[in-house]
């Protein structure tokens, strides 16, 4: 295991769509815990392959408080959505910035795990946040895409004065 470097806003390997998984062995489990290793050293509760430069459809998330129920999704898609909720979001690609937007209450998401067994889950609450944060980093797309016209003129605005993001 190691520790990865997080790629920032505007790196394009943020915006690359990620290619399916294949094959199932140890390289693959090594990685996710890799990936896992560097999201509890930066404090998250999600990473995804792109943010390190990684373009496999593979994320884990850990939302407990104990900080010991990773979730590994390996080829994650969304097949269903119900409601609407407010979601405040920050991504450690988007270091100090935080905004509220618009996430469904409830999903259902299928997916393999680190073995290529078939799973799904159904999520709704901060899981269910998380794991749509983090399929779309797997589609390329980062939670400022979802911010209304104005809100994202702020973003830019915020992202000018910060300078470079570390």
């Amino acid at each position: 295991m190691a520790i990865l470097p997080i790629s920032t806003y505007p790196d394009p390997i943020l915006r690359e769509p990620t290619q399916e998984v294949t094959r199932y062995d140890k390289e693959l489990r090594t990685f996710l815990d890799s990936l896992a290793e560097t999201m509890y050293k930066a404090h998250g509760i999600g990473l995804a392959s792109p943010q390190v430069a990684v373009l496999k459809r593979v994320t884990v998330i850990d939302i407990s408080e104990e900080r010991n129920e990773r979730i590994d999704l390996v080829n994650p898609h969304i097949v269903w959505r119900d409601g609407k909720v407010p979601s405040e979001e920050g991504c450690l690609s988007i270091p100090g910035y935080r905004d509220t937007i618009k996430r469904s209450k409830e999903i259902v998401v299928q997916m393999q795990d680190s073995s290529g067994k078939d799973l799904e889950i159904k999520a709704e609450g901060l899981l269910s946040i998380c794991i749509q944060h983090e399929v779309d980093h797997l589609d390329g797309i980062l939670f400022i895409d979802h911010l209304s016209r104005l809100k994202r003129e702020l973003f830019k605005r915020w992202l000018k004065r910060q300078g470079p993001l570390e």
